[in-house]
This record gives C-alpha cells, sequence and structure tokens, in this order.
C-alpha cells in the first residue's frame, strides 16, 4: 500500500534545499511528453535552473508553490501565480501543474489544484485561469475539476518533439 499523500505549500527557504526533487518532478513530465514549456532534450540540470528562477517571485509573494509529498519526497507540484497588473488584484493564475508519472491516478493533481484554489480564495482572489494541451490529461483534470474552457488556439505550443499543438484556455470563478 503506498505511503499518504500530504499537500502543503513549500516555503520560499525550502525551494533551494528540495532543487532536486523539483527538478526530478519537471523533467520526468517533460521525459513523458508533457506540454510544459520545453522540449525532448531538456535536462535535469535545465530544470534545476527553472526552480531556481522562481525563488524570487515566491519570497516576493508573486507566487506560492504547493507540493504533493509521499514519505517527505516531492512527487507533484503547482504553482499559483498571483496578478499583478492593478486592475487584477481579483485574478491568479496555475502552472506547472505537475505529478511524477509514477504517481498519476492517484487524486494527486485534484488535491494540488484544490490547495492553490483555496490559497487564491485566502488570498482574495476571486478568479484563475490556466492554459493546457487540449486534449490532455490536465485538460481532462481541469473539466472534471469545474473549470471552464473558453478557447482553443490550434498551434500555440509545440509538443515536446517539436510539433504544433493545440492549447485550451480555462477559468474558474473561485469566490471568496
Amino acid at each position: 500500500m503506498p505511503d499518504p499523500i500530504a499537500i502543503r505549500a513549500l516555503e520560499p527557504d525550502e525551494v533551494q534545499a528540495r532543487l532536486k526533487e523539483l527538478a526530478h518532478v519537471l523533467h520526468d513530465c517533460v521525459e513523458g511528453g508533457a506540454s510544459v514549456n520545453f522540449l525532448a532534450d531538456f535536462t535535469p540540470e535545465q530544470a534545476e535552473g527553472f526552480w531556481r528562477g522562481q525563488m524570487a517571485g515566491l519570497s516576493g509573494g508573486d507566487r506560492r508553490l504547493f507540493v504533493a509529498e509521499e514519505a517527505g519526497r516531492v512527487v507533484g507540484t503547482v504553482i499559483l501565480f498571483f496578478a499583478q497588473q492593478p486592475n487584477q488584484p481579483h485574478r491568479g493564475e496555475i502552472g506547472k501543474m505537475l505529478v511524477l508519472r509514477s504517481h498519476r491516478g492517484r487524486g494527486l493533481g485534484r488535491a494540488l489544484l484544490d490547495a492553490a484554489e483555496q490559497a487564491a480564495r485566502d488570498a482574495g482572489r476571486t478568479l484563475l485561469v490556466l492554459d493546457t494541451a487540449d486534449g490532455s490529461a490536465g485538460d481532462r483534470l481541469y473539466r472534471a475539476c469545474g473549470w471552464t474552457a473558453f478557447g482553443t488556439v490550434p498551434g500555440y505550443a509545440l509538443t515536446t518533439d517539436g510539433r504544433p499543438e493545440a492549447a485550451t484556455f480555462f477559468y474558474k470563478a473561485i469566490g471568496r
């Protein structure tokens, strides 16, 4: 029987110490074909660089990072970005919803999304947006979690092997 999964916010000062774990999750997902901004030649070192690049925003409060942990090891992530535009204090964005391939199908994506949505509510945000590869596991997850698709853009991003792929954009009104 698998260990229980804990979902929690990773504090900014913890990110440096957990870089290898965070990078492993990101690299595993890209290796599995996830369309999350990177191509197939993406390395673990580049994955660490991505997470290092998030530290300023985490420390500055512009974003929050939630992780799923099993036996103290990071097995999933999601970032909640807070819109910084003066006319959008009510809005946030979801990004880097990632779960290790070995841990999918156990409800971790839904639990991570729930945590990010609750944190957005707690921060006074009432609207969240995101985009994902059309027809992907993420697409199915967001629909199942009550998100509304509002458009699809053909050829929006490249797949990990370099082919143009459509992206579907979603929103969710989360209230307070």
